[in-house]
């Protein structure tokens, strides 16, 4: 008798089960995704015990016609598609024909559902197998009950984790869903505590005031961008307003959240060096671009798609998203930034939840003993010290003393979209204008750190080596990027030894070298000598920063021209930006702010830390008790 034999229907729909229906939010997605398909404008959701125990969907759509009901519950079943064509033109979100199948297969499930004329249908099914199905007076629309879950597949339930992080699963898919269909108003309620409510009205930003906050939401700004492809439009938070992971990230296509990880880069991309290394945006982003352009079947759950022109879709983001911020003002309030707290992130209630809550903050520094105040420099508010053209190297006649060894960048993906919109070169931001950046009166020193400003609407406390910084990493970023023939000759040339390994990778990495005029030639098996080094190289630091850049490549192996220069203008900058602790003059301190105002983006160092907080003129009175909070005056002259 032969071995090979066919498996049973029921068997096979619960094999099927596992890739649709993986924990209780899968049967939320697909049941809430169907209520969508349906034309719904309602959609209510119960789970009980994170939907282990029971989980209920209630809509408004469209209904079921009683034909269709013993129908709908067969594998392969389905109303979206009928030919080929179809399925690479798909308007809807659930298609595949297994969301109910593989979710009947494992649970117990009532179906009571109307269409718009005619008498109304309830169904169960338990176990893939439908055996009760009758007539009933129910309202339009379908109601899906969906109880003990893994009943009858025991080694399942082994994979869900508690309750908290199920149910923190679950108000993410929701959270998705209603971000992406803001005129569908939607509820959660678990153990009959209501845990999400939304309105419906199609207001995005009333969507996500529902979701993050309402101080969270109005921190975001509107953006839109298109080409002849693509539409993309939504929100997203200025740099001040940043989360510690991507789980605020959104993408949607055609109404359709997904995953994506060159979507999200890209996006990243555009806020630039404004960005904190390790911190990450709140943002939506909705596409809308022709179903032809994007296969949604090539993954059961459908939140990994792919797209036939993905390159061009990331270009336009990162311009859309820099282009926006270009118009904002980015000074920080200082108070703001003071007050400012984190709210609960649902999403992070997984299995990172425990060693999340244990993550405590950076070590405050250590007051120091004396504040340096001088008198104020001769010139007319908000003017400076001239200096010289804007070509020449960044020099204040400061000491340039040397920062510890701590890493200089660890996010190189944030860069990865440049090369697609730009090719080798460094992306430009759009220079910062009067009305983006006041003019500044310097005034006095604070602990050899930071400076004190006056500007026309407040006071303004400026990081002076984060402003170094971001002055010379302009400087560098210009001259790396132009890549001149200016060399240094080496009287002893530098050698560098590497395993075997390292060394095949080097050869195969030396045009990314030579992009930033560093040239290794071979001199032995595993060994290269560098006879010159580019003249913008720091005395007596040639040969660590060699071998700093030599490790990038190795380590970051696919690491781009962009990126790589990016990332040496980054390192040179930091290297020779002084380090706090360090008096300056007048002359030196007002010069350093002329040249912050002339830069692009004055407003973050390279490493994304803010260089200047904002006091206003009312901050300043609340502080000294001259108005109360209720912005009642006191009276005082």
């Amino acid at each position: 008798m032969g071995k090979i034999h066919q498996l049973s229907t029921t068997l096979s729909n619960q094999i099927a089960a596992g890739e649709v229906i993986e924990r209780p939010a899968s049967v939320v997605k697909e049941l809430v995704e169907n209520a969508l398909d349906a034309g719904a404008t309602q959609v209510d959701i119960t789970v009980v015990d994170a939907g282990l125990r029971e989980i209920q969907v209630i809509d408004n759509g469209s209904g079921i016609a009683a034909s269709d009901v013993p129908i709908a519950f067969l594998r392969h079943a389905t109303s979206k598609i009928l030919t080929t064509r179809d399925l690479f033109n798909v308007h809807s979100l659930g298609f595949r024909g297994e969301a109910l199948a593989s979710i009947a297969a494992v649970a117990d499930v009532t179906l009571e559902t109307a269409t718009e004329s005619g008498l109304g249908t309830v169904a169960h099914i338990a176990g893939g197998q439908l055996d009760d199905t009758h007539a009933a007076a129910v309202r339009q629309g379908t109601q899906i009950t969906v109880r003990d879950l893994f009943y009858n597949t025991p080694a399942r339930l082994k994979y869900v984790k508690s309750q908290q992080t199920e149910l923190a699963r679950i108000v993410d898919i929701v959270n998705r869903l209603a971000l992406a269909h803001p005129e569908v108003a939607l509820t959660l309620r678990h153990d009959q505590n209501l845990v999400l409510k939304t309105a419906g009205h199609g207001d995005l930003q009333q969507t996500l005031a529902g979701i993050y906050g309402v101080s969270t939401a109005k921190a975001m700004v509107a953006f839109a961008g298109e080409d002849l492809d693509f539409h993309v439009s939504g929100y997203t938070s200025l740099p001040d307003t940043t989360r510690a992971s991507r789980n605020y990230l959104s993408i949607m296509i055609n109404g359709r959240y997904i995953k994506n990880y060159q979507l999200v880069k890209a996006l990243i991309a555009g806020y630039g060096s404004k960005l904190m290394v390790g911190r990450y945006p709140i943002a939506v982003v909705a596409v809308t671009m022709d179903p032809l352009l994007v296969d949604v079947n090539v993954h059961p759950t459908k939140q990994e798609v792919r797209l036939s022109k993905e390159a061009q879709l990331a270009a336009l983001l990162t311009q859309t998203i820099r282009d926006r911020l270009a118009k904002e003002n980015l000074i920080p309030d200082a108070l703001t930034n003071l007050r400012h707290r984190e709210p609960v992130d649902m999403a992070a209630l997984t299995e990172s939840l425990n060693a999340a809550s244990n993550a405590s903050a950076q070590p405050t520094p250590a007051p120091q003993p004396a504040t340096t105040v001088r008198e104020p420099v001769a010139s007319a508010p908000g003017s400076a010290v001239p200096t010289d053209a804007a070509s020449a190297e960044p020099d204040l006649g400061l000491s340039i003393t040397e920062l510890d060894d701590r890493p200089i960048f660890t996010e190189p993906d944030r860069l990865a979209a440049w090369d697609q919109r730009y090719g080798a070169a460094a992306p430009v931001e759009p220079a910062a204008t009067p009305d983006r950046f006041p003019a500044l009166h310097y005034l006095a020193q604070v602990h050899g750190t930071y400076l004190v400003a006056e500007g026309p609407d407040g006071m303004y406390l400026i990081d002076q080596h984060a402003a170094q910084e971001r002055v010379n990493y302009e400087y560098y970023r210009q001259a790396i990027g132009e890549v001149s023939d200016d060399q240094q000759a080496l009287l002893v040339p530098i050698v560098l030894d590497y395993p075997a390994s390292d060394a095949v990778a080097i050869r195969a990495a030396k045009p990314v070298l030579e992009s930033v005029g560093l040239y290794l030639e071979d001199f032995g098996q595993n060994t290269f000598a560098v006879r010159q080094h580019p003249t913008w190289f720091k005395a007596g630091q040639e040969e660590s920063t060699i071998r700093e850049m030599v490790d990038w490549v190795l380590r970051d192996g696919k690491l781009s021209v962009a990126q790589f220069r990016e990332k040496t203008a980054i390192m040179m900058s930091c290297k020779r930006a002084i380090k706090a602790n360090h008096h300056l003059d007048d002359r030196q301190a007002a010069a350093l702010l002329t040249k912050l105002a002339t830069c692009e983006n004055p407003f973050n160092c390279p490493h994304g830390r803010p260089v200047l907080v904002h006091f206003s003129a009312t901050d300043l009175e609340k502080m000294f008790k001259r108005i109360q909070d209720s912005h009642q005056s006191f009276g005082l002259d």
